[in-house]
């Protein structure tokens, strides 16, 4: 249940009816009423509520559209919302409508009614897939692959909170250059580890993370590999340890709080002939052509700047090539809405994909990419320097063990995507009110704690429908019972325009208020019926901020 859109939805029936009678009384003629917007306006002198009906119908009906904004308000049927308390032209022809506050006296009922479900909506049967980390498994998970997961999943949980049957995806890039250069690099560890003086190679993985597993390797198959020619022995080693490194990547995003409906192979597409089938398809349908001994995609017939190779000229598929018979594949699969999080460095790939969508005959518009910044890890003031190759990367499981999951995930999360992301290791660490996360799970924690104060002093209280909530008229109480409100709103929002950090930004937001009412207002004192309307409230905030953190993938403590 959405109580915002509860409001809109009957101010809605009123304009419209509004419309409807002044064009029977003929004092607007029109043939069709538009599809105007009531939303909640950013001024809050401007009203709970606003509509730009006026502004859209100025040119049929041939009337300026402060007139039409004064017909309608004119011809408002006031009964038909008794929390209507004034309505009034505004701007360029907005109509503002104010309420009274007696709509949120319902809010902390509803929301204990529901509890954990406060904020979601009902199955809408649209099925989203959201593919994210997808991490060539050549070494550790880093700052960029934490964010990223941390987006993906907060994301798949607003989404399956709105109402989608929401599928988890990661995509294995164990195909292609990488992984020769995985093997390489695996493969010249293991000669030298043997004894061998051989050079690594000048763009392999130097990071300490191959070493240790080389290592392990070599702990159990001792020097046996030495007996095989090198093309079976780099194969061997990367099967060995695409083995390793998967197993650590699930462990860590597992502890993370990341779990995934499906793991999808890379090496499976080539396999089962899909990107030389995808290639095909494309040629057949004119977009693919030959030049240099390459076969290019022609991009720029789909508004790229220039032509894609999808086949080397050494008879090797690119990696863009895997890459579009793998979303054909996703569509091939039924998902209404497919997401994807990439790093910023992909920025260019976005269109080229998409084009390949409507090349292939879907639609583009069902293929969304988040673009994500890159994270700079500071400690001490100082900057982290991360070079993934030279070995200076601070991993994921490191990053959760100095500051743990709840704080990791709520800072990647608490910033838009794509803004730049300083982490402050120290900051995250601190159990004081600078830093958000604690901030707002201190929120939480103090709520259950006047509940055990409560409780340790005998104070019974009704809770639900009963109590006179209308006894909490203190303005910073009415801002509180809004914002709560909004959270059905926020949740809603935050799944449509993929901003999964609205539901941080707003867990801080009703946070802020609790913790401001706190430092000011007793909730247990003499005056029994206020007790019992301030301890709905505090239940009701604790109830948000649970639900809040939970879709974050972050605790909610009782204490602190």
């Amino acid at each position: 249940m959405n109580p915002i859109e509860e409001i809109k939805s009957a101010l809605r029936s009123m304009i419209i009816s509004a419309l409807n009678q002044a064009r029977a009384e003929q004092a607007l003629v029109f043939d069709s009423i538009p599809d105007f917007v009531i939303e909640v306006p950013r001024e809050k002198g401007h009203g709970d509520f606003a509509c730009n009906a006026a502004m859209l119908m100025a040119k049929s009906a041939r009337r300026a559209p402060r007139e039409i904004a004064q017909i309608i308000v004119d011809h408002l049927d006031r009964q038909a919302l008794s929390h209507l308390d004034q309505v009034a032209v505004a701007g360029a022809g907005f109509i503002n409508m104010y309420l009274r506050s007696d709509w949120l006296y319902k809010i902390p009922a509803l929301v204990m009614r529901m509890k954990e479900a406060y904020g979601s909506a009902p199955r809408n049967g649209k099925r989203v897939q959201v593919e994210f980390v997808s991490a060539n498994p050549t070494g550790n998970l880093h700052m960029g692959n934490a964010r990223g997961g941390a987006i993906g999943d907060t994301l798949a949980n607003v989404l399956h909170y709105a109402g989608y049957d929401v599928e988890r995806e990661f995509y294995i890039n164990d195909a292609g250059n990488q992984i020769e250069i995985f093997a390489e690099s695996l493969e010249a560890r293991y000669l030298q580890l043997s004894g061998q003086n051989v050079t690594f190679p000048e763009n392999g993985y130097a990071g300490q993370d191959v070493v240790d597993t080389v290592k392990s390797i070599r702990a159990r198959e001792g020097d046996s590999l030495l007996q095989v020619d090198s093309r079976e022995r780099q194969q061997r080693l990367v099967a060995m340890a695409l083995e390793e490194k998967l197993a650590y990547i699930r462990h860590t995003l597992e502890s993370f709080g990341i779990s995934y409906d499906l793991w999808y192979s890379e090496k499976t597409l080539h396999e089962s002939g899909q990107v030389k089938a995808v290639i095909e398809e494309l040629r057949q349908k004119g977009y693919i052509y030959e030049k240099d001994g390459a076969q290019w995609f022609r991009t720029t017939l789909l508004g790229d700047e220039k032509d894609e190779v999808v086949i080397r000229a050494n008879g090797l598929p690119t990696y863009f090539a895997a890459d579009i018979a793998y979303h054909k594949d996703k569509f091939e699969r039924g998902f209404d809405w497919v997401i994807d999080v990439w790093g910023a460095d992909h920025h260019g790939h976005v269109a080229r994909m998409k084009g390949a969508m409507a090349a292939l005959g879907y639609d583009p518009a069902q293929l969304d990419v988040i673009l994500m910044q890159l994270v700079r890890l500071y400690r001490g003031g100082q900057i982290v320097r991360m070079s993934k190759r030279t070995g200076t990367t601070v991993s994921l499981d490191e990053l959760i063990e100095e500051v743990g999951r709840d704080a990791a995930r709520f800072s990647f999360v608490m910033r838009n995507p794509d803004s730049h992301l300083d982490f402050d290791m120290e900051l995250a660490k601190q159990q004081s009110l600078e830093n958000p996360v604690y901030y707002v799970q201190y929120a939480h924690a103090r709520i259950c704690s006047i509940f055990r104060q409560a409780g340790a002093a005998g104070v019974k209280w009704d809770q639900g429908e009963t109590p006179d909530i209308a006894v909490l008229n203190q303005a910073e109480e009415i801002v509180i019972l809004r914002k709560i409100a909004e959270f059905p709103m926020e949740v809603e929002v935050a799944a449509k325009t993929l901003a999964p950090h609205r539901i941080a930004r707003y867990s801080l937001d009703l946070a802020a208020l609790f913790h401001s009412y706190y430092n000011h207002y007793r909730v247990l004192q003499e005056n029994a019926a206020l007790q019992t309307a301030r301890l709905n409230l505090m239940k009701a905030i604790q109830i948000v901020i649970a639900n809040a953190l939970s879709i974050i993938g972050v605790t909610a403590p009782e204490h602190m």
